[in-house]
């Protein structure tokens, strides 16, 4: 059965009170946008190993001392094939805290990096305490890394525990999502998209969707190249045109509805084309300027 949280309860809070309460779960999946959800996944990481046992790192035993961060630890540059940098590290120096995540030359989490951190966290925890990994991106596993994933999580390994990190939870198989404890981070700001303090990228991909119905096809073909080059950030950034459209569709939608008007069958259709091209981006490896493509057009059919 899948764990839900309520969102009135601060993550922070609900993740500290399971360590307080003797209560925490092998794996927990915690979802949102922005950096809160991977800082609050290594502070709980901590959290747990702390010798204090209150849900916060009391940074005055060993453990917290050893996994505190500091700026030669966050700069490790890990690669996924392991042959430019190590395909995990460390917390701080703590031998029982693991970070994974997308190399900066790498479209995908590996299978080879899960299946190094499942060799890992069952040679058991070198201190005796808890051992915990952390994935951050969790996205960005591929398809195989999943499916070695689930396997660890079918049957952990006493005394260890996974923490996922990902900007949507809909990117995450369904069997790991019900094996996990679902954490969820609300929006920081109620503005949203048109937030006066979003990224210029942000503001960009609103103004074109403000404007999408005017915008000729070969205007929207110029706007999409931009999203060419290497994979790895282009890939990045057609998941953020992605999230914008997304919620811009939803703004159109609902101003509909608070006209009178009924949301139209290419809408809902604009909806589901949205989610199938965030699959194909990040599960079967597509060009991401071609997904930029398709996206826009099809947003322009969908509203024109």
């Amino acid at each position: 059965m899948q764990h839900e949280i309520h969102r009135e309860n601060h993550p922070a809070e609900i993740l500290g009170r399971s360590i307080r309460n003797d209560r925490v779960h092998s794996s927990y999946l915690l979802t949102g946008a922005g950096d809160l959800p991977s800082t609050t996944a290594r502070d709980f990481a901590r959290a747990l190993v702390c010798r204090d046992g209150q849900g916060v790192a009391c940074e005055n035993c060993d453990p917290c001392r050893r996994s505190r961060e500091d700026p030669e630890t966050e700069g490790i540059v890990l690669d996924g094939k392991g042959k430019r940098g190590p395909t995990y590290r460390h917390v701080g120096d703590h031998p029982d805290l693991l970070w994974v995540e997308r190399g900066p030359e790498d479209t995908r989490i590996s299978i080879g990096q899960v299946r190094d951190i499942q060799a890992a966290l069952r040679l058991g925890a070198n201190e005796g305490g808890r051992r915990v990994a952390v994935i951050n991106g969790a996205e960005w596993l591929n398809p195989q890394a999943q499916n070695a994933l689930l396997r660890l999580l079918e049957e952990p390994p006493p005394g260890t525990n996974l923490v996922l990190v990902a900007s949507r939870a809909s990117a995450i198989l369904a069997t790991i999502r019900s094996r996990s404890v679902r954490i969820r981070f609300p929006a920081t700001s109620g503005a949203g998209i048109r937030d006066p303090d979003a990224s210029e990228e942000v503001t960009l991909i609103v103004q074109t969707l403000d404007a999408i119905r005017d915008h000729s096809v070969g205007q929207l073909l110029d706007f999409a190249e931009q999203y060419r080059g290497a994979r790895a950030p282009a890939a990045e950034s057609v998941t953020e045109l992605i999230d914008v459209s997304a919620e811009w569709l939803c703004e159109e939608v609902k101003t509909r509805v608070a006209h009178g008007v009924s949301p139209s069958s290419r809408s809902l259709d604009a909806h589901r084309s949205l989610q199938q091209l965030r699959r194909d981006l990040i599960q079967r490896n597509a060009n991401p300027q071609m997904v930029a493509e398709r996206l826009l057009l099809g947003l322009r059919d969908s509203v024109g």
